[in-house]
C-alpha cells in the first residue's frame, strides 16, 4: 500500500512524506528538524524510518531542516547539482551531509524516485515522481511558473498528484503590500502557478487517469483554500468530471493534522 502525507505546505515550509511497507522518503525539509520529526510522530510515522530526503530547490521553505534532520537520522540527501550548490551556499547542508546528485532514477527500498525539470528562480529546480513497490505513482510538482514539457509528462498517468495552486491573480495584483516587481516575479514564468493554471492541468490529469488530486503551496497573502478549491472544482465540473466518482480533491494546509492517505 502506498502512503502519502503533506506534512507542511506553503511559504512557511514544505515537506511531503511518501512511503510504503518498506519505509518512506521526504520530499523537501522546509521546517526545522524538530518540527519535521514531531509532525511525523504525530501521524504515527517513525522519523528513523525515513530513508532519504529529496530536495526540489534551495529556498528556505524547502531546505532549512536538511542538515540537522539528515545528521540526526543518518539519511542521504538527493538533489540536482545546481540545487546542491545553492544548499551549500545557504548553509542548509555541510561537509557531513551525505549528498547525492540526482540521477535519472534512484532506488530507495521498493520506491523508485525520478526527477523532472520545473521552472523557478533558483539554480536547478525540479519536481519528483515516486513509484511504489505496488506500482502506485505519486508526483509532487510545486514552485514552478509554468509546467514544462517534462513536468507534464511526469504528471500524466499519476495515481496521486500534489500540484501547486499558489495564488489568485486578482488578489496578487491588488495586494498593496507587494511591490510590482514581486508581483511580476510570482506571476512570471519562473514564479508560481495560479489557481487557474492549476485547474486547467487538473482536467488533463483526470483525463489521463489520475484520481487523487491535492492542491499545494497556497499563498497566505494571495489565496485562500476556498478559492483554490472552488477554481479547481469549477474547471473539473465544467469538463463533466464528478467529485467522488472520477476524482477526489484535497487542499494541503500549512501544517497537516491528518493521517497519511493510504491507497
Amino acid at each position: 500500500m502506498a502512503k502519502f502525507l503533506s506534512l507542511f505546505s506553503g511559504s512557511s515550509g514544505n515537506s511531503t512524506y511518501i512511503g510504503d511497507g518498506s519505509g518512506g522518503i521526504l520530499i523537501d525539509a522546509g521546517r526545522t528538524a524538530k518540527q519535521l520529526a514531531e509532525a511525523l510522530q504525530g501521524r504515527e510515522i517513525d522519523p528513523a524510518g525515513i530513508r532519504a530526503l529529496f530536495i526540489t530547490h534551495e529556498h528556505v521553505d524547502h531546505g532549512q531542516g536538511i542538515r540537522v534532520f539528515a545528521s540526526k537520522y543518518n539519511v542521504p540527501v538527493y538533489a540536482t547539482e545546481g540545487t546542491i550548490k545553492g544548499l551549500r551556499q545557504k548553509g542548509y547542508v555541510n561537509e557531513k551531509t551525505e549528498l547525492h546528485v540526482m540521477e535519472q532514477e534512484v532506488q530507495i527500498g521498493s520506491l523508485t524516485v525520478s526527477s523532472f525539470v520545473t521552472s523557478h528562480d533558483t539554480y536547478e529546480p525540479c519536481g519528483y515522481t515516486v513509484t511504489t513497490g505496488d506500482e502506485r505513482k505519486v508526483t509532487v510538482c510545486t514552485d514552478t511558473g509554468v509546467l514544462t514539457n517534462e513536468s507534464k509528462q511526469a504528471l500524466a498517468g499519476s495515481d496521486l498528484v500534489l500540484l501547486e495552486s499558489n495564488h489568485e491573480p486578482s488578489m496578487l495584483f491588488n495586494n498593496e503590500k507587494y511591490p510590482q516587481k514581486v508581483k511580476e516575479r510570482i506571476a512570471g514564468a519562473k514564479g508560481h502557478l495560479s489557481n487557474d493554471d492549476c485547474a486547467r492541468e487538473l482536467v488533463k490529469l483526470v483525463e489521463s487517469g489520475t484520481t487523487r488530486l491535492f492542491l499545494g503551496h497556497l499563498s497566505r497573502e494571495n489565496n485562500t483554500p476556498e478559492l483554490a478549491e472552488q477554481t479547481a472544482l469549477a474547471a473539473l465540473q465544467i469538463a463533466g468530471m464528478r467529485e467522488g466518482f472520477d476524482f477526489t480533491l484535497g487542499v494541503c494546509p500549512p501544517a497537516n493534522t491528518k493521517k497519511a492517505v493510504i491507497f
